[in-house]
């Protein structure tokens, strides 16, 4: 049977299936992986998938062969993140206050493609916390990280301060002056983001 075009592509796509459909409760038989692979265009035989599993551990992958009644599967045993662990970042996120809700959800979202998809149900949960309120400001999440650059490449930041008046307008504080600070770090206390600077112009550590 000549060659599909997709040929060359066919470990990638294994490794995808292992990634997304395995877990330690959920296996793909030969017969199932050479189906799948089939329906991408991609022609398998069951000693071939033999030796692209062995090609596959030999390079590092931690998968592993469970019996079954009538016919073995493969699972992914190992990976980044455990069920556990995942579990408890999507709660960390979901109640993070200064993230925005749209963030949050893009957040779990990844994380979820972190686990098989049957795992993946289990991450999608709803956290309760008590007098939690999620900010509306979604540039908060870059904010932060344009902070730790100007961190790590030793470089001043500048900024202006604001709040919301009764109208639940934005408007500048201190006549909209621009501060200029060398950050030295972040610090978080009750859920809030803190920048531990030397404000050149006052002279000392804000």
């Amino acid at each position: 049977m000549p060659r599909s075009e997709n040929q060359k592509q066919k470990l990638l796509y294994i490794v995808k299936l292992l990634w997304e459909y395995t877990d330690e409760e959920h296996v793909l038989s030969t017969r199932e992986l050479i189906e799948k692979l089939d329906s991408a265009g991609i022609h398998a035989e069951r000693k071939s998938i033999y030796a692209d599993m062995q090609c596959l551990q030999d390079f590092g992958l931690d998968i592993m062969q469970k019996k079954g009644k009538t016919e073995n599967g493969y699972y992914l045993a190992c990976r980044d993140f455990e069920l556990p662990e995942l579990k408890l970042l999507v709660d960390a996120v979901q109640s993070s206050r200064f993230m925005t809700e749209k963030k949050s959800r893009e957040l779990i979202k990844k994380l979820e493609k972190q686990a098989s998809k049957y795992q993946a149900v289990q991450l999608q949960r709803q956290v309760y916390v008590s007098g939690r309120i999620k900010t509306m400001n979604e540039s908060i999440y870059y904010t932060i990280d344009a902070i730790y650059n100007a961190i790590s490449e030793d470089r001043k930041i500048c900024f202006q301060y604001f709040q919301w008046n009764v109208k639940k307008e934005m408007e500048l504080r201190h006549n909209g002056a621009w501060y200029h600070i060398s950050p030295w770090g972040l610090s978080w206390d009750h859920e809030n983001y803190y920048l531990v600077g030397y404000d050149s112009d006052a002279g000392k550590i804000k």
